[in-house]
């Protein structure tokens, strides 16, 4: 539970393997992932290391079966995925897989090669077949019409000199050709052909009304059928160079009908013939892909591994002999003894005889910044690494946004109606997150909605809450304990008035709050609900603020002690902390002051009009300036001594500022000089633990490496950016009021232009009307305030606690714990196992 609030312990350990069980050990690990190993072996090029063949073999392996991947979903086959994880097979066993594979993909080859053929001859057939039976009308002979179209195109055909010429000769014969064109290109084609031949061509075409294959590609095509008379050789050598141009598929045609017919009924045998061979062809590959998607998944799932593994073996070094594999590698303090039984696991699967040895090695390095984490704390870890992943062993925000992040979401969002559609939708997701994870898919949007889906839920549930506090569902209130109020109105004068107001004043309240949240009668005070609930939540969003920043720097606290930072803790921690205090919490105890003190129902010597003002108050607090009376025999301060104490808090303040820029630096020369003047390293209580250290937690520099000038510009910086942080971060949580208040008059306005308009409506038409008004509502109220109004509370929600919380003691200047890990490897589809580190 420890490395929740703070990172897990690292250790680096030099790893020694015999080289016969280093493939079994490293495993072992995989399996495990909890160690990181570091590159031996950063300057050798990766084509020059010991394992690369059998790199180069798992990425062949991985080729065929992505071939074999998609050829199973080209054909629709369902993938049998168990859900389990094979182990990684032994080196021996590589060859029986590259044997299957090789055998399968050139079986599977064998077939695709073989049903293409067949396809291009059944296409070469079927378009044969629409020519004989296009065709068959020009050269039918039975109606005398066609001859007289044949006749006055054999003379639209001849000039007259060759008219003339063959007069004695007899009558001229046409030439023809017959095929097949993509349907788009026939316009070009025809323009094409008139403009080469200049008119001296004939051509007819008729269209293929259904779709034909290719068989390179499987894609269906639209073709037509065409026939071109012509006179000459010269025209027909003009003819076929156009066709072969435009890609037309030439057939031969027999001039005789009778010659027609049985070509017409050969091609037909042949095509059933065809029809039944492609059967079996398309029966035997659908076998083959079943029998191979049955054990795909896992066939990656080994490959990955393989590979992995020997990515992991190139890290490695080879000593002298040969015979010892030497790996270095940050492991978790707590995991060791773990690491060491799956050494040993490994040691015997492989028949070794020589044990592993693992070292504890010393180093000077950052180690790596590993926070254990659960299915639930996973996303809060996650919101947090996006902001800067922790520096080692740093206080780690992570445990507290677990409650801090849904409750400043709710306080913006607060709705009850809203909140219950986000929690229900979170605990969906919850209850069915089994069957949601085992369904991979490629929406980034619905990865991320999973990924966060106990946030979703829990930003629900607290919404749910502070909607009950607001006394709002919908722009709607609850009616649950009454009301203390006691109005004279009637139904006429809520309906028709559009401006009524609360007066505490008035004998109209009865003096008691409410038991629970709001009183729902503020609905109907049209005029100032807006108002009260200004000043209501305006006032706990600083509360709410002042106390969040307060905790952070409290959290800094932790760092500084852990790291053993005593300068920081006495310069930076103690002013800040009384900077905060004395400036801004006060101003919150103001706040409870006037609270409890102050009531509309007080005749005198204080009526609601004399109550100061806490925003001038503090204002004129600030400037050493003397506060105003607001009105006639009223009092300008609330308690006994408020001038006087809020003078020495401004002091105190003003003189923590001095203490925060010069404090550390100077405390640092005055060490510098002492260890000058004893020519010998500073011991004892002015360590490099006491000097150095960074500022608000966190690994610790040394500060002995940097220039005096450069820790003066520095803590300048630092001092610079909290005293007006300070301000204006406690000025950014009136964010939470800005986003209720949006949030609340979005919902109102979606009520009262949408909803009421069909509630207004009587009569079974009004039912229909209010049908579909509900509908259209309901579409906007998801879209609009859930999703959209959501998202900006998230997103400001996030603002806050990376800028004005985390800010306060949170560096992140950490790098991550990578490890070794066969299901990070698994799950993110790659098995070069350089990427996880």
């Amino acid at each position: 539970m420890g490395s929740l609030f703070r990172s897990e312990e690292m250790a680096l350990c030099q790893l020694f393997l015999q080289s016969e069980a280093a493939y079994a050990c490293v495993s072992e690990l995989g399996e495990l992932g909890l160690v990181q190993f570091r590159d031996l072996n950063p300057d050798v090029n990766a084509f020059q290391r010991k394992f690369v063949n059998e790199v180069r073999r798992c990425d062949e392996m991985e080729r065929k079966l992505r071939y074999l991947e998609k050829e199973i979903k080209k054909d629709g086959i369902p993938m049998l995925d168990t859900g389990e994880s094979p182990e990684a097979p032994q080196p021996r066993e590589m060859i029986d897989l590259e044997a299957t594979f090789e055998k399968l993909e050139n079986e599977l080859r064998e077939v695709n090669q073989n049903a293409e053929a067949l396809k291009r001859n059944f296409l070469e057939l079927t378009e044969l077949k629409h020519i004989l039976r296009k065709t068959q009308v020009f050269f039918d002979e039975q109606e005398g019409g066609l001859n007289h179209t044949t006749e006055s195109m054999t003379r639209a055909l001849i000039t007259d000199e060759v008219r003339t010429a063959g007069a004695s000769m007899g009558p001229v014969q046409l030439g023809f050709v017959a095929g097949v064109i993509l349907r788009e290109k026939l316009p070009a084609f025809e323009r094409m052909l008139w403009r080469a031949c200049r008119g001296n061509v004939f051509l007819r075409q008729a269209m293929i009304e259904s779709p034909l294959e290719d068989p390179t590609n499987g894609d269906q095509v639209y073709k037509s059928v065409f026939i071109i008379f012509f006179q000459g050789d010269q025209l027909k050598t003009r003819v076929k160079k156009i066709c072969e141009g435009f890609r037309a598929t030439l057939y031969p045609c027999p001039e005789a009908p009778a010659d027609r017919r049985e070509m017409a009924m050969g091609v037909m045998t042949r095509i059933e013939d065809l029809n039944t061979v492609l059967g079996q062809t398309q029966d035997h590959r659908h076998r083959v892909l079943v029998a191979a998607a049955k054990n795909l998944k896992n066939w990656f799932v080994k490959v990955r591994k393989i590979k992995a593994i020997y990515h992991t073996l190139n890290l490695f070094n080879l000593d002298v002999t040969q015979k010892c594999l030497i790996a270095e590698c940050w492991v978790p303090l707590l995991d060791i003894e773990t690491i060491q039984l799956a050494l040993r696991r490994g040691t015997e699967r492989s028949g070794s005889s020589v044990p592993p040895i693992l070292n504890r090695m010393q180093t000077f390095e950052n180690p790596p910044t590993y926070n254990r984490t659960n299915k639930f704390t996973k996303a809060f870890q996650a919101l947090i690494d996006a902001y800067g992943v922790a520096s080692y062993r740093e206080m780690n925000p992570a445990p507290y946004t677990i409650i801090t992040f849904p409750f400043l979401f709710a306080v913006m969002f607060g709705d009850l109606g809203h909140g219950a559609i986000m929690a229900l939708f979170g605990l969906w997701m919850i209850r069915k997150e089994k069957g949601l994870a085992a369904q991979k898919t490629d929406n980034e949007i619905w990865n991320i909605f999973f990924a966060g889906r106990y946030i979703i839920f829990l930003m629900g549930a607290f919404s749910m809450y502070t909607g009950l506090i607001y006394n709002d569902i919908f722009s709607k209130s609850l009616n649950i304990f009454g009301s203390h109020w006691h109005l004279s109105y009637n139904k006429s004068t809520v309906w028709n008035n559009n401006f009524l107001q609360l007066s505490p004043a008035t004998s109209d309240y009865e003096g008691t709050p409410y038991p629970f949240g709001l009183d729902p009668i503020w609905q109907v005070a049209t005029s100032n609900k807006i108002v009260f609930q200004n000043a209501y939540k305006m006032k706990i969003s600083i509360i709410f603020g002042v106390l969040h920043m307060i905790f952070g720097v409290i959290m800094s606290w932790h760092n500084h002690t852990y790291f053993r930072n005593r300068l920081s803790l006495i310069y930076e921690f103690i002013p800040q902390l009384v900077f905060l205090l004395v400036l801004f919490f006060y101003m919150v105890l103001l706040m409870f002051i006037k609270w409890n003190r102050y009531e509309a129902t007080n005749a005198f010597p204080m009526t609601e009009a004399c109550a100061p003002s806490i925003l001038i108050t503090f204002i004129d607090m600030v400037l050493f300036k003397e506060s105003k009376a607001p009105g006639k025999d009223c009092n300008v301060y609330m308690f006994w001594g408020q001038s006087f104490f809020q003078t020495v808090f401004v002091l105190i303040a003003l003189a923590c500022i001095p203490v925060m820029l010069l404090g550390k630096p100077i405390k640092i020369m005055q060490a510098r000089k002492l260890a000058n003047e004893e020519v010998q390293p500073i011991t004892g209580g002015s360590s490099d633990a006491e000097v150095g250290g960074m500022s608000n937690g966190g690994g610790g520099g040394h500060h002995d490496e940097e220039e005096m000038s450069e820790i003066f510009i520095h803590q300048g910086i630092h001092t610079i950016e909290y005293v007006l942080g300070s301000v204006s971060h406690t000025a950014s949580y009136l964010r939470l009021w800005a986003l209720s208040l949006a949030h609340a008059q979005l919902a109102e306005v979606l009520w009262t232009m949408v909803l009421s308009l069909g509630l207004n409506k009587e009569g079974w038409l009004g039912g229909i009307f209010l049908t579909v008004v509900f509908a259209f509502w309901a579409v906007l109220t998801v879209g609009i305030l859930v999703l959209m109004e959501g998202l900006s509370a998230f997103l400001h929600t996030l603002r806050l606690h990376w800028v004005e919380f985390q800010s306060k003691f949170y560096m992140g200047q950490g790098y991550a714990f990578a490890p070794f890990s066969f299901d990070s490897i698994i799950e993110n589809g790659s098995a070069a196992a350089g990427e996880t580190e």
